[in-house]
């Protein structure tokens, strides 16, 4: 079996999350990179590091199968030459269950390899409740 090559560090955030959704422990491991110095943390999770631990929690979560879709909202890429860093809202509806969850805030970190773009590091975590307004008969705040 060959590498998959993601010609851009788009294509393999792609492919992260078809991988997520179809529950595909090899297709999700094909995103990452193949060097030790990766880390992955999912919400109120610990940090993982390395092939085995990031390949055992994507094991445990697909353990169930698919029963999720994710849709990507507010993306903002970051990009150098070697490296590129998008963060995004990962909506996540699960199936069975009647409206979906809080959205997610990710950071996904890619870097150019020669194989192509790989992905180095997931960090997602709950996004913020939206701020209340403020009333409109309040005074303004001074910081300084």
């Amino acid at each position: 079996m060959s590498a998959k090559i993601f010609p851009t560090a788009q294509d393999a955030q792609n492919a992260f999350y078809e991988a997520l959704e179809r529950s595909d422990l090899e297709a999700m491991m094909a995103v990452w990179s193949e060097d030790e110095d990766i880390v992955c943390v999912h919400p109120a999770g610990q940090r993982l590091a390395g092939q085995a631990q990031v390949r055992e929690v994507w094991r445990q979560m697909f353990a169930g199968g698919p029963d999720m879709r994710v849709r990507i909202t507010q993306q903002v890429v970051i990009a150098g030459v070697m490296l590129e860093v998008h963060s995004v809202h990962e909506n996540i509806t699960v199936a069975g269950e009647p409206r979906p969850r809080p959205p997610m805030v990710a950071t996904n970190v890619y870097l150019r390899t020669a194989a192509g773009w790989r992905m180095i590091v997931h960090h997602a975590s709950p996004a913020p409740a939206q701020p209340q307004a403020a009333p409109r008969d309040a005074p303004p705040k001074i910081l300084h």
